[in-house]
């Protein structure tokens, strides 16, 4: 697995937090922010993914 960053919107706001994931997809990144935040009414915007330094 490899540490990756994941930047996204949630309720209009700015944010981002670290994962580890297999691929770096956008599914494991959805997968994990839903894991980070529960379900949540709120829907999450703009991901984008890149590789933690």
């Amino acid at each position: 697995m490899t540490k990756y960053v994941i930047h996204y919107k949630i309720n209009g706001e700015r944010r981002w937090d670290f994962a580890q994931l297999e691929t770096g997809s956008l599914e494991e990144a959805k997968a994990a922010l839903a894991a980070i935040h529960g379900e949540s009414d709120e829907p999450i915007t703009d991901i984008r993914i890149s590789k933690a330094l």
